[in-house]
């Protein structure tokens, strides 16, 4: 009876280090979703946009939206959306915030849609992200630019925000850090296998720009008591607004979000 216990354990612990060798050398594709999409692709939306082509410091191409509002804009809105769809779908968010005179970045990260390579680190995608701002600040006074994430978003804003000086950063959905987040959805897997740490806890505390935070209390993606953690770490300026009844998905068509955003950037 010993030894059949002794070998059960030994094809647990077997069984076990082999799915966190998986984890380890797959979580690219568990965290990403990208899809590709034909170069010679045709974005149609019902508003004016310009479609651009960054390239980051290892030559890699980034393609991007830029909606127009119809009037003389506020100011811009980079937006990072979340880690499934590509402009062919994420563009609809837009008109939300053109509506409300701000014109509107959308990016597509490396192997999504018309972007090119693979996402293969945290700083990799940290560098893209800031190369893709300051080509936005040739175009756009810093000081006129707010800051946007959604879901896997939420931490690139943050460090973004945190290392940079924009009007705003506005938060959709965030974790407090994509460590928490497994140790609440995956407890037994230990987070040192995680490359992607995405901390907003920490890069929130280094943003000195009034930083809003929405989340919706229905949400069973991000646990919304993430956002409820991350308020603990807010200076006077900041604000989390919970959303009752919303779920991860959807939030830009929430009518009480609305409202929260046209009192935000009537500014």
């Amino acid at each position: 009876m010993k030894k059949l216990i002794k070998i059960l354990l030994i094809i647990i612990a077997a069984v076990y280090i082999a799915i966190c060798v998986l984890l380890y050398l797959f979580q690219e594709k568990i965290i990403f979703h990208p899809e590709k999409v034909d170069k010679n692709y045709k974005f149609e939306y019902n508003q004016h946009f310009e479609e651009l082509f960054i390239k980051t410091k290892d030559n890699i191409s980034l393609n991007g939206l830029l909606f127009k509002t119809d009037s003389s804009p506020k100011g811009l809105i980079f937006y990072l959306h979340g880690n499934g769809g590509t402009l062919t779908t994420w563009g609809r968010v837009a008109k939300t915030y053109t509506d409300l005179n701000y014109d509107v970045f959308i990016l597509d990260y490396r192997s999504y849609g018309k972007s090119e390579g693979t996402i293969s680190s945290q700083d990799q995608m940290f560098s893209d992200i800031q190369t893709v701002y300051d080509n936005l600040k040739t175009r756009y006074a810093e000081s006129k630019i707010i800051v946007l994430g959604y879901s896997i978003g939420t931490g690139l804003a943050a460090k973004l925000a945190s290392t940079n000086h924009p009007k705003q950063l506005i938060l959709q959905a965030p974790y407090y850090s994509l460590s928490d987040l497994m140790r609440h959805d995956f407890p037994v897997i230990p987070t040192f296998l995680l490359k992607y740490k995405f901390e907003t806890d920490k890069y929130i505390k280094d943003c000195k720009m009034p930083v809003t935070i929405f989340h919706g209390n229905d949400d069973k993606v991000i646990y919304y008591e993430s956002s409820l953690k991350l308020k603990e770490l807010f200076k006077p300026t900041d604000k989390l607004i919970i959303l009752d009844g919303q779920g991860h998905n959807g939030m830009t068509d929430n009518l009480e979000y609305k409202a929260e955003l046209k009192k935000l950037l009537a500014d």
